[in-house]
């Protein structure tokens, strides 16, 4: 997709007016309720579809094929990384009230990496096709990995370790005893310290680098133009606030996610082994964008059924265990 420079100013522009949209309306702090939380969840994903629709009315078919299957791929590993937010939550005991501050300005910080990202990866794919190889190897060692670790019951027993850049961060500047409202910066004896809740938003913004390490590939494989990978990525991280406190109190129901996310990540890292056989001419089969986006809504459904399933087959197994104690014991006799 030819993109001009006209066109990439109109759409950071376009983007950033809806950011400050979000950031106008939710500028109080104040406790999300689960309406508000759903009706921008709504919003945001309305909002992607129309541009997706809108790259297809302009004649860009297999543009607005790329963009949904990205946005719907960025926005299920998105999901992965609420279970992060939520331990960096608890980790610096941040107040309710601010919880939807923190996640706004770190989900802006996110997409500012993320963008930095994206365009040293489009600068090497151009210039180095076999990059594909490794992006594919390191797609389906990531699989293997979640796969590893949902076995091991690895997300039960996470902790949140804060990473290097954000401990020189501390050090350098210092960080204040406790929260002071919405301020990021305080005068502490004479000198300037940072708050907690300016930690914290460093800690999401951060942290999200992380997950760009295998999301950024696994998009690059389904697309390898820079302006749908970049608007996939805006948009999937944007709604990711609302998101946040509409499925916190699920996330532990979806016990099948790190599956779900390990098969669509070993798929698109085959997906790019196998184009990346094809530039070098090898006479390979490639997997086409409506496949990719049918197996990806397939995984995410079947995983989703399938973790509420397992999910109210524990929650009856503990009432019963419960129920079989008091008799035991007997408590209601």
């Amino acid at each position: 997709m030819d993109v001009s420079w006209t066109v990439w100013v109109l759409t950071i522009l376009g983007l950033s007016a809806l950011i400050a949209v979000d950031f106008f309306i939710g500028r109080k702090p104040h406790d999300v309720t689960t309406k508000e939380a759903g009706i921008w969840t709504v919003v945001w994903i309305a909002l992607a579809a129309l541009f997706g629709l809108g790259l297809l009315l302009f004649g860009e078919s297999q543009a607005s094929g790329e963009f949904f299957a990205g946005f719907i791929t960025e926005k299920s590993l998105s999901v992965d990384n609420l279970f992060v937010f939520v331990l960096i939550m608890a980790k610096f005991s941040v107040p309710s009230h601010l919880q939807q501050r923190v996640l706004l300005v770190g989900v802006l910080i996110a997409l500012v990496l993320r963008a930095i990202f994206i365009a040293a990866g489009a600068a090497v794919i151009a210039n180095f096709s076999w990059v594909f190889y490794i992006f594919g190897a390191f797609l389906v060692y990531t699989a293997w990995k979640l796969i590893q670790e949902a076995r091991a019951g690895a997300e039960e027993e996470e902790e949140f370790e804060e990473n290097r850049l954000l401990k020189s961060i501390e050090r350098r500047f210092g960080v204040a005893d406790r929260y002071h409202g919405t301020k990021l910066f305080i005068r502490n004896n004479g000198k300037r310290v940072l708050t907690p809740l300016m930690v914290v938003m460093l800690a999401i913004g951060t942290t999200d680098v992380l997950f760009a390490l295998d999301s950024i590939p696994a998009i690059f494989g389904l697309t390898q133009d820079p302006y749908i990978v970049f608007t996939a990525n805006a948009f999937a991280l944007m709604g990711l606030r609302q998101l946040y406190f509409l499925i916190g109190g699920l996330l532990k129901k979806l016990v099948h996610l790190s599956y779900g996310l390990s098969v669509i990540l070993g798929f698109i890292g085959v997906k790019l082994v196998l184009h990346a056989l094809h530039e070098s001419g090898v006479s390979v089969p490639e997997i086409s964008i409506p496949v990719s986006l049918g197996v990806i809504c397939g995984v995410l459904v079947i995983t989703t059924i399938t973790s509420l399933l397992a999910s109210r087959k524990q929650a009856r197994e503990e009432v019963a265990g419960d129920d079989t104690a008091d008799k035991g014991t007997g408590v209601g006799a």
